[in-house]
């Protein structure tokens, strides 16, 4: 395929994830506007690698094939597509729109139809990993799409994921990320815990670690919380209390329209909620062993330091 023949692609939010997700997209060689928000630096180097900046995400809509959106939640998505220079005020006839954010499916839908009724696409691809991963193109992506339009869009994502799963229809792979970080923020939730438990039980953090992360219970979570926990690796796992709250949020909304109990989420909700009120809402959810820690009389950092 020739260079001129790549789908043109734009993308709004460079943050964490996206700065990785679009210099792939780049690097395999299709031409890509981007929009940043306050922080300069991402639309730099982007822009040094040969992307060109919108103006606004109308300019992206009405140049772009394919335009890629990475916020922290949906009233930022919201703004994008239906500001006065939104998304929708320059859709075309077969854009297509992909949401990597954790967003709430409500609105996701909401905003498909809207963006059908211009004739464009909505394909919701909320991601999976951690920045790392999204620099070095091997995100996992869940995808909710239409079968053609996720085979159109196909040779974009693989740029930057290397897990890629289409769950369903519109709107699927935004339910399916609230299902996946239900599980991740209930494990932070119950890894702080008992780690603070086994604590003032006399088991130092240090042998909590070693001994379930050599088991069956051990897995890739368990492994990087407990690297920022124990190992003091602070920055392993940036993705804030804040956001992980606001997943919550929506997965307790799909529960309470689904008529589904959910005890274990309802739980571990309170622990980001209060982490959040008392002023810790930017603090990184492995940081909420910490908080948790001192709730009950203990320092974490003190206690990870035994054994080692």
């Amino acid at each position: 395929m020739e260079m001129s023949d790549k789908a043109k692609v734009g993308f709004i939010g460079l943050g964490y994830m996206g700065h990785g997700m679009a210099k792939n997209i780049l690097q395999n060689g299709h031409p890509m506007m981007v929009k940043g928000n306050r922080n300069r630096t991402p639309v730099e180097s982007l822009v040094g690698m040969g992307a060109t900046e919108a103006t606004s995400p109308r300019e992206m809509a009405e140049q772009c094939d394919i335009v890629h959106i990475c916020l922290s939640n949906s009233p930022q998505v919201e703004s994008v597509f239906r500001g006065a220079d939104g998304l929708l005020a320059g859709a075309r006839e077969g854009l297509i729109v992909v949401d990597c954010t954790t967003a709430d499916p409500t609105s996701t839908m909401a905003l498909a139809e809207e963006l059908a009724a211009k004739g464009g696409h909505f394909v919701d691809a909320p991601l999976g990993r951690t920045p790392k991963e999204a620099e070095e193109g091997t995100l996992d992506a869940m995808i909710g799409a239409d079968e053609e339009v996720f085979d159109r869009v196909l040779p974009v994502i693989e740029c930057w994921a290397g897990n890629i799963n289409r769950v369903g229809g519109v709107g699927a792979g935004h339910k399916m990320k609230l299902l996946m970080n239900t599980i991740s923020m209930g494990y932070a939730a119950l890894y702080a815990e008992v780690t603070v438990l086994g604590a003032k039980a006399g088991i130092p953090p240090k042998m909590v670690q070693k001994v379930i992360g050599s088991s069956r219970l051990g897995n890739g979570f368990f492994d990087t919380f407990m690297r920022c926990v124990v190992d003091g690796e602070r920055e392993v796992h940036k993705f804030s209390i804040a956001n992980a709250s606001k997943d919550l949020k929506y997965a307790g909304s799909m529960a309470a329209e689904a008529d589904v109990m959910t005890l274990m989420l309802g739980a571990a909700r309170q622990y980001f909620v209060h982490a959040e009120a008392i002023g810790h809402a930017q603090d990184y959810v492995p940081w909420l062993a910490d908080h948790v820690a001192r709730m009950n009389g203990v320092e974490m950092a003190e206690e990870s330091a035994k054994g080692r």
